[in-house]
């Protein structure tokens, strides 16, 4: 199997790894299970809270749910907006990201030369993989902020544990980075040569003229035959020479 086919089929898996990764991402955004606290009651029903990065909400065993917004964009904790931020930007990483793998693969063949296709999907590994580590990144702020109050014996405020939504974006941020990771080595390498002998750029000689006089009173160049050239002599002018060059001597009794 050839190197550019294995190559072909790398990107493949890469690309659709990183698509999978950016979904499950991309799904956490709407998931209401970021965390969750369970409260039992005298009575025989049992309240569920959970809430995500937008909005708390309540049910109860009978099925009846209730959710509701955060009241105040800026009385929320700082930890929560860029949590936020950091979400967003890994999604429109991710998309971009999507644009230049499909863009830049060899087996679209939609970009330019080979070396052109590499630095694309080489930008598009770059998108993952920052991407992957925004995400990633906002993900374990919040879990870490979870289990630090829940373990904190002086939290007096209602404790809560860390729920699906959590564990789908640590599962899209792991496919992201290592997807990401492995389009930037292999496109880079391939991307970032810069040697004529490894490009598809045909290297060309240059044109050597045969030698050439120019006459000090007309001021032009004439190009002499290969015979006239010094060192070089022609077969007819070497036997003339061989010809002239010989003696005869007269028979006196003729």
């Amino acid at each position: 199997m050839k190197y550019r086919t294995v190559i072909m089929y790398m990107e493949i898996g890469c690309f659709v790894i990183c698509v999978c990764g950016w979904i499950l991402v991309c799904s956490t955004m709407p998931t209401e299970y970021w965390t969750f606290s369970e409260v039992a009651s005298i009575v025989l029903t049992t309240s569920n809270y959970f809430s995500n990065l937008w909005k708390d909400c309540i049910s109860d065993s009978t099925g009846v749910s209730d959710c509701k917004g955060f009241p105040s964009m800026l009385a929320l904790q700082m930890y929560i907006h860029l949590c936020r931020a950091l979400i967003i930007t890994s999604i429109i990483l991710g998309f971009f990201g999507a644009i230049l793998a499909l863009v830049g693969m060899k087996c679209t063949k939609i970009g330019g030369t080979e070396i052109i296709n590499a630095r694309v999907t080489f930008a598009a590994g770059m998108n993952y993989l920052v991407s992957g580590l925004c995400s990633m990144f906002a993900f374990s702020w919040y879990g870490s902020k979870v289990v630090a109050e829940f373990k904190n014996p002086n939290y007096k405020a209602q404790k809560f544990e860390l729920g699906a939504g959590l564990f789908i974006g640590w599962g899209g941020s792991t496919l992201l980075i290592c997807g990401g990771l492995v389009y930037s080595i292999f496109a880079g390498m391939e991307g970032c040569r810069s040697s004529p002998e490894n490009t598809d750029v045909p290297v060309y000689t240059t044109y050597r003229a045969p030698p050439s006089y120019t006459s000090s009173s007309a001021k032009r160049t004439y190009s002499l035959p290969p015979s006239s050239i010094p060192g070089r002599e022609s077969r007819k002018s070497r036997a003339s020479s061989r010809i002239s060059g010989r003696t005869y001597s007269t028979d006196p009794y003729v």
